[in-house]
């Protein structure tokens, strides 16, 4: 049976409550598909006053998250194994899609790596991270909620974690947005379910479908037809 580790190093643990305990992810949890270890990084600290932060060489704004915390965090997970991939949660990081997080499921085992303040010394990153990942073009508090983004994505496409065949006609599955969807009553407030779909015919539906999707990508997202074009 596939299954899926995360080993989240956070300085905020708590924050990861909800999708370990609802919904979809807290199911695959409970059946043993997905498996989310959280390790806080202060638990590492030297510092007497459990500070795991310091001000930046050079000056500047803000605090950095100091080196030795966060790698003894990740030692005590990794111990001597060099080959788990260590993600860094950036948004300096190439634009996290849904073709990295298939890439990302083939993996038994991910360690995630939230930062906080302005950043993490630079020897972290050096030292042990493999990938940095961006969730988009902003900058949040820290790595916390880009790091549930990553571990939603890629368990649900673990086998098991949604019914059968949930995946395969889904937004950006075929380099195309998803058709639209309907379900009862056939009709809402003047607005009816179209007929095809009430018709049975399932190449029909099928045609319609894919229809649907190349116009709703078209109107929504038309640069995502330019890349599937080059594919």
């Amino acid at each position: 049976m596939k299954k899926i580790r995360f080993d989240v190093l956070t300085l905020f643990p708590n924050m990861f409550n909800n999708i370990i305990n609802e919904s979809i992810i807290g199911r695959a949890i409970d059946e043993g598909l997905v498996e989310i270890n959280l390790v806080n990084i202060r638990d590492f600290t030297q510092d007497k006053h459990n500070r795991v932060d310091d001000y930046p060489y050079g000056g500047g704004a803000g605090m950095v998250m100091q080196a030795q915390p966060i790698y003894d965090a990740y030692k005590s997970v990794a111990k001597e194994d060099t080959t788990i991939p260590v993600i860094y949660l950036s948004p300096q990081g190439k634009q996290f899609t849904q073709g990295i997080a298939k890439d990302l499921a083939l993996n038994d085992r991910l360690i995630l790596l939230c930062g906080h303040y302005e950043g993490i010394d630079e020897r972290i990153l050096e030292e042990i991270v493999t990938d940095e990942i961006s969730i988009g073009d902003y900058v949040l508090t820290g790595g916390e909620l880009p790091a549930m983004v990553v571990i939603d994505t890629v368990s649900r496409l673990i086998p098991g974690v949604l019914a059968e065949d949930s995946t395969k006609e889904e937004s950006f599955s075929d380099g195309l947005l998803e058709y639209p969807q309907y379900t009862r009553p056939e009709e809402f407030m003047g607005r009816k379910v179209p007929e095809v779909l009430l018709s049975g015919h399932h190449a029909n539906i099928k045609k319609w479908r894919e229809e649907e999707s190349y116009k709703r990508t078209l109107k929504k997202r038309p640069e995502l037809l330019n890349k599937r074009g080059e594919n």
